[in-house]
């Protein structure tokens, strides 16, 4: 049987196989980082995927934690009431689990839309403000320097990040993934490339990893008991010079999560300096996946160019990660687990209405939800 479809528990959360469409920034949001119609038909199509689990996008526990002033924030009631009002309605057409990554930019903030190729705005500029970070470095030489975080500031993003956990469970979302990666706020603590500081939250890797700790354990503070939070993470920053975030540094912070609770780790990696050298191709972070899951026993979630059914199976058949999650491959195929499930020969849950377009020979396959 092909271990891609098997069930698989994130703490007290289970899911009807390992397919996890991973969070991707929509840029959709209104400034006031409220959801809109994009995202109605977005979580929709993601409800009917047949994938076992998705958390949406990259979702700020601050104002000024946005990458963009078009992403989604859950800072205030109205933001989780509105998406409150959603979740009931994407709820009512499956019952895949929903998830939300709550995150902080850092100073990769205050940006334009992608697409609209401005890059960064200056804090006087209209859809710009002041960034922040670990020190006062900022992520391109040509860039407004962020504001080095005060100790009062840190443990205002710690408390927000908290709030948002409550008002996530409260929206009515499954699991929290918190956001530690792509060279975002914490992610920034924990490289020595950007953060500088002297105090308790810079030096050494114990002082640097120290803030996504304890945003964690704040959240689940926050949350009910048992609920579960896992953590994203970049593997490598990589960077050819040692003092920078690798791999070894990730084995270390992967066993601080486990025995702080987190239900799972989800690796990626990059994102923390512009002169990274990504060696690209299928698997690329498989290898980090792997090394992670040898020294922690809560799952580990693998990502990044896994984009055939074949090739997310071999992933779990030879123990390099537990689950496999999607993003650019979902987008271009919606449907991509109901294609895997007909590749690997394994049956799969979708919606009643679309049982007719079972493939022919394939029928036994599609079982209703």
């Amino acid at each position: 049987m092909a271990l891609l479809f098997q069930p698989i528990q994130f703490g007290s959360l289970q899911l009807q196989n390992k397919i996890v469409i991973a969070p991707m920034c929509q840029y959709s949001a209104t400034e006031q980082g409220e959801i809109t119609y994009w995202h109605e038909q977005q979580w929709a199509n993601y409800a009917l995927s047949g994938a076992g689990l998705c958390i949406v996008e990259a979702t700020a526990v601050q104002p000024e934690g946005r990458i963009s002033y078009a992403d989604l924030g859950l800072w205030n009631d109205e933001q989780a009431k509105q998406i409150k009002t959603l979740l009931e309605k994407v709820k009512s057409i499956s019952p895949m689990p929903f998830a939300i990554q709550l995150a902080h930019a850092g100073r990769k903030a205050s940006t334009d839309k992608p697409w609209a190729g401005k890059g960064q705005f200056k804090p006087d500029e209209a859809h710009g403000w002041q960034t922040v970070s670990a020190s006062d470095i900022p992520f391109q030489a040509d860039e407004h320097p962020p504001k080095a975080l005060s100790q009062s500031e840190i443990e205002q993003v710690i408390a927000d990040f908290a709030e948002s956990a409550k008002r996530a469970v409260d929206a009515g979302f499954d699991l929290i993934e918190l956001h530690a990666a792509h060279g975002y706020l914490l992610h920034q603590f924990m490289s020595p490339l950007s953060n500088k500081r002297d105090d308790q939250y810079g030096g050494s890797l114990e002082n640097r990893i120290r803030l996504t700790l304890e945003v964690l354990q704040a959240m689940k503070a926050a949350v009910p008991e048992g609920y579960p939070i896992g953590v994203r993470i970049s593997a490598s920053d990589w960077m050819d010079q040692p003092d920078s975030w690798t791999i070894d540094s990730s084995i270390e912070l992967s066993k601080a999560l486990e025995a702080a609770g987190a239900a799972y780790i989800h690796i990626s990696s990059a994102g923390l300096h512009v002169k990274q050298n990504i060696d690209v191709k299928p698997n690329y972070q498989v290898p980090f996946a792997d090394a992670i899951k040898k020294v922690v026993s809560i799952p580990v979630i693998a990502v990044g160019l896994i984009t055939e059914a074949k090739q997310a199976e071999d992933i779990l058949q030879k123990g390099q990660a537990d689950a496999i999650a999607l993003a650019r491959a979902i987008l271009y195929d919606p449907h991509w687990p109901w294609h895997a499930a007909a590749a690997l020969e394994e049956k799969i849950k979708i919606s009643p209405q679309y049982l007719r377009c079972a493939p022919h020979g394939l029928n036994h396959l599609f079982e209703p939800f």
